[in-house]
């Protein structure tokens, strides 16, 4: 039988404790398995452990800077620990995440204080 992942959106992957104030750092949060590739549809972030206040400029995708899915996303009005954000293409054209591939989370600008979320990514493969 097919994997769920490779005839509907599904979960691609969870990763809980995502820090999401340091600067410059890069959280890796799914790699395509080899023999597919991976179409995003969107990335989930929830239940911050504190507020996302000051967290302007976060990058999502591949690569080492994360910047080839979407960029500069602003999490700032996450401020409350049951509070979540949907991140989608919104019309955007992107390119397919090869077999291989890493996505990830990249902090530009990161919320003021100490704080993580889980993230979730979903999409499908093929």
């Amino acid at each position: 039988m097919a994997d769920l992942k490779e005839k509907a959106i599904a979960l691609l992957s969870s990763t809980g404790s995502v820090d999401m104030q340091t600067a410059a750092a890069k959280t890796e949060l799914y790699t395509v398995p080899t023999g597919s590739v991976a179409y995003i549809t969107n990335i989930i972030v929830r239940t911050p452990s504190a507020t996302l206040a000051g967290g302007t400029d976060y990058d999502f995708g591949t690569g080492a800077l994360c910047d080839t899915w979407k960029q500069t996303v602003d999490l700032s009005s996450m401020t409350a620990t049951t509070d979540y954000m949907v991140i989608d293409s919104e019309n955007t054209k992107y390119t397919i995440s090869a077999a291989g591939s890493v996505i990830g989370i990249y902090v530009n600008t990161g919320s003021t204080g100490a704080a993580t979320a889980t993230i979730d990514v979903f999409g499908y493969l093929v």
